[in-house]
């Protein structure tokens, strides 16, 4: 499968995080959009299969679909570009700078929110036959998720918001391995097989991702859900986002740039 060494594909993502820093704002925010929209329909296509299978490891083997598309067309998630840019920072990469990192990931927040929006309303428009029936099993299983998702953890309070923080962090532990995976081979086949497998263990687990509950609130809002934007906010979102970024970037990105860019001097048996 033409398989590049570590230290070949960690250098490919530091020169990665170089360059989305360095991409045009249109460009970003177009990027970005697809990527939403893609994972946002991947999301549909996985709970439309467990809901009609009754089996969420079939929903959570084909959800990778959506991942492996939009990074085979060079699009951009949140949770991957808070594994690479930091990493372009930390090589001291000419012009980048901390302003620069949270510029991109400002862009890439707002693309992905405005790209899985768009779905979420499209998707309630087609499932209720414009607003005018209910939304069927798969449409119902979607809209309560939400719930779940929000009004559930915050019925633990401080011990709720830190498990969603966990699951966030596990989530973009394996995210980003995939994110990696499409650096390994430089085959399409290898490529999909090196990023199918961490995205079907985070979508099985139930782990946090920030982009897909992008589109599973609002959609869920939207259908007649009973949480608020502000319980979507504190008790889903923001935990989440932060538990990627550091579940990303603390067990992927510094662990593969400090042992294959910044490597230990070697060991002297003199």
């Amino acid at each position: 499968m033409s398989y590049l060494i570590p230290a070949e594909f960690a250098t490919k993502m530091v020169d990665a995080g170089e360059s989305k820093i360095y991409m045009s704002t249109r460009d970003t925010l177009i990027r970005a959009f697809m990527a939403g929209a893609i994972l946002a329909l991947a999301a549909v296509f996985a709970i439309s299969i467990t809901v009609q299978t009754g089996s969420p490891l079939l929903g959570a083997a084909f959800f990778p679909v959506g991942f492996i598309m939009l990074y085979l067309m060079g699009f951009d998630l949140l949770t991957g570009v808070f594994v690479l840019t930091p990493l372009a920072l930390l090589d001291k990469r000419p012009g980048v700078t901390v302003g620069g990192v949270l510029k991109n990931w400002g862009l890439v927040f707002t693309g992905n929110f405005a790209g899985a929006l768009t779905v979420a309303v499209m998707m309630a428009f087609v499932f209720t036959y414009g607003f005018s029936t209910s939304p069927g099993a798969i449409g119902e299983k979607i809209s309560h998720i939400g719930e779940a998702r929000t009004l559930g953890y915050a019925e633990y309070g401080l011990a709720g918001w830190l498990t969603i923080f966990l699951r966030g962090m596990l989530c973009n532990w394996m995210v980003s391995m995939g994110v990696v995976g499409a650096m390994i081979s430089t085959t399409v086949s290898g490529k999909t097989i090196a990023m199918w497998m961490p995205i079907m263990l985070f979508f099985y687990m139930g782990f946090e991702h920030s982009v897909v509950n992008m589109f599973l609130f609002p959609f869920g809002m939207i259908m007649g859900g009973d949480f608020s934007v502000m319980d979507y906010m504190i008790w889903n979102e923001i935990p989440t986002a932060l538990g990627n970024l550091v579940g990303g970037l603390a067990f992927t990105g510094l662990t593969l740039y400090a042992t294959h860019v910044k490597t230990a001097p070697k060991r002297s048996f003199v």
